[in-house]
This record gives C-alpha cells, sequence and structure tokens, in this order.
C-alpha cells in the first residue's frame, strides 16, 4: 500500500447517496463536453476479443490478459486491456473523415496493476480516437486537442460544484506543456513520479510529453506500447489533487503511429513479430487512417471531480481487506 494516501481528518463532502447522484451528473456532463469539443459520435465496443489476434492492446508488454477458453466458439477469448487498436479500425471499417471521431464506455481488467488510491484492477475510461490528415502529426495540433480536453474537464468541475456548492476546488484551465527530457533537465536528481509531482504542483494542470522513448539516462520515463502511439507525439494529462496532495494522471493520449514510425518503434521494443498481425500490416500499408486519441479515466476523474481520497470511493471494485479497514480507520468510506 505505499501510493495509499491517508489526508488527515479526511471527511468525504459527500454522503454515499450523493455520491452516486454526483457520478452520474459528473459522467453525463463530461462525456456530452467531450464529444462536441473533438465532434465524436458514441459507438458500441468490445469487451473481450479473440485471443491471438493482435487487437487487444499490450500496455507495457508484460501485463497479463484475463483469458478463458470459450465453450461454443472453441479457442480463447481475453478481456481488453484498452481500445486503442480497435478504435482505428473501427474508424476505418465506419468511414469516418477528418475532423470526425468516437468515443465508448471501455471497462477491463488489468490483473496486475496495483491497488492504491489511484489505481483498481478494474479499469473504466472513455476510449476515443478521431480521424486526421497527415499535416496534423505534430505538436502544435496535438496541444489544440488537449486544450479542448481540458477545457471539457474544468467545464464539467464548474457545474459539478454549482450542483453540489460543498464541492470548492478549482481546476486550471492554463496547461502547462513539457517534454519528458525538458522535465529530467529540470528535475535531475528525482525519479519520474518524483518529477511528475514537482511540474504538477507548480502549474496544477500539466501536458507531459513524448512518453516511451529512453531519455539521456538511458531511461523511459514511463512505459508505452510501440504500436499505437508515435512516442514522439504523445502525453498524459496530469492535474494536481489537493485531497491526496499528489499529481494525479486523467488521461493517457496522442497521435497514432504511421508506418514510419511504428516500425521504428517495434525494432527499439524488440516486438517486430507484431508485424504479423492484420492491425500491424494495415498501418504500415496506409489501409488505415491516421488518428489521435487516447483514455481518460472515469474513476479517476470522479475522485477528482468530487474531491475523493481514493478511486474506491467512486468505483466498485475489489480491494485488499487490511486496506478497506485502514481506510474506514481515516473516513475512507468504499462503495
Amino acid at each position: 500500500m505505499d501510493e495509499l494516501f491517508l489526508p488527515e481528518s479526511y471527511q468525504s463532502k459527500l454522503s454515499l447517496k450523493e455520491t452516486q447522484r454526483a457520478i452520474k451528473l459528473t459522467k453525463d456532463t463530461f462525456q456530452g463536453n467531450l464529444a462536441r469539443a473533438l465532434n465524436l459520435d458514441r459507438v458500441t465496443a468490445p469487451v473481450i476479443v479473440k485471443s491471438g489476434c493482435g487487437i487487444n492492446d499490450d500496455l507495457n508488454g508484460v501485463e497479463r490478459k484475463v483469458s478463458f477458453d470459450m465453450l461454443s466458439l472453441g479457442g480463447e477469448a481475453e478481456v481488453v486491456q484498452s481500445l486503442a487498436k480497435w478504435k482505428r479500425m473501427a474508424l476505418k471499417r465506419y468511414g469516418y473523415q477528418p475532423g470526425e471521431g468516437i468515443y465508448t464506455d471501455m471497462s477491463a481488467i488489468r490483473r496486475d496493476d496495483s491497488c492504491d488510491s489511484t489505481h483498481s484492477i478494474y479499469v473504466d475510461q472513455w476510449d476515443w480516437e478521431r480521424v486526421i490528415n497527415a499535416s496534423n502529426r505534430e505538436i502544435d495540433f496535438l496541444k489544440g486537442i488537449v486544450r479542448l480536453i481540458v477545457n471539457a474537464l474544468a467545464d464539467t468541475k464548474e457545474k459539478v460544484n454549482l450542483v453540489y456548492p460543498q464541492l470548492n476546488h478549482f481546476m486550471e484551465r492554463d496547461v502547462f506543456f513539457i517534454t519528458t527530457q525538458e522535465l529530467l533537465n529540470l528535475y535531475p536528481d528525482l525519479d519520474s513520479k518524483e518529477r511528475e509531482n514537482a511540474i504538477t504542483k507548480k502549474y496544477k494542470t500539466v501536458f507531459i510529453m513524448q512518453i516511451g522513448d529512453k531519455l539521456s539516462n538511458g531511461e523511459r520515463h514511463d512505459g508505452r506500447a510501440p504500436d499505437y502511439d508515435d512516442w514522439q507525439l504523445n502525453g498524459d494529462i496530469l492535474v494536481w489533487d489537493e485531497v491526496i496532495g499528489a499529481a494525479l494522471e486523467l488521461s493517457s493520449m496522442g497521435i497514432r503511429v504511421d508506418s514510419k514510425s511504428m516500425k521504428e518503434q517495434l525494432k527499439k521494443a524488440d516486438a517486430e513479430d507484431r508485424l504479423q498481425y492484420a492491425y500491424h500490416q494495415q498501418v504500415i500499408d496506409g489501409t488505415l487512417p491516421l488518428t489521435i486519441g487516447g483514455g481518460i479515466g472515469q474513476s479517476r476523474m470522479c475522485m477528482y471531480m468530487l474531491e475523493k481520497a481514493h478511486i474506491g470511493e467512486v468505483q466498485v471494485s475489489v480491494w485488499p481487506d487490511e486496506m478497506i479497514e485502514t481506510c474506514k480507520e481515516h473516513g475512507i468510506i468504499m462503495l
């Protein structure tokens, strides 16, 4: 429980009933704001995919997927870890054009994730993807999309505070942009998590760019799969959470790989065997559209918006008994 935050004299500003109502208000408000800001249609998406099809997200390449055999179909299926690859294929199949996109409610199980104040083995997020032109594959376009998302988040926080005036924290709309190498140069004596906390505490809303490749110290800021984000054109949206006193990542996103960047990144990751899959071949030959996309954590966002100390206060999941009791002793009541 290294990442278990126990704020002194913590007490939720909302009752359990108010919390459930506020979760719905928050989610309904934000997904509407997001759809309008990015011109997205809501679509249905898979919870499971066939094993070995190359569509499931490999995340950092080491996380074990939840899989099971299928009685009537034969073979194995696995629970999705995210929908980064599926969304890009869906945009092609559905005929979306540049400037148009989709979003969906994604539910996943990540069996190897930590269980702490901000992590759960159950993951719920809005997965979104939008078609772009080749000319959009540059930093300024990425920053523009980030600002639209942050404004959608800030608008949501304002509405939630209006309905529940006991909630009074403010979300900074002015995004501070910094690359992982610039961040390392700024705080060379801190590890990556400490660097995130330092910069986010100072600027409140931060977009840390270029995640996945090795930095000048020979380390990666954080892991990122080599076959969906372009490591030079991606990043994370972080906000400073006043309740837990730490940076909170709300979104991982980026401009997706094209043929050139995917080949380069697969080679760096020693994962060129993935080129056998249909998704990868369709990126290589240009069949799939160029896109930008990401995931926005639903429970993380609700935790931040509703000024909670633990993700379990806005999400029903499973937790260690010791954690449940420790949290209860500190005024943190799980759903």
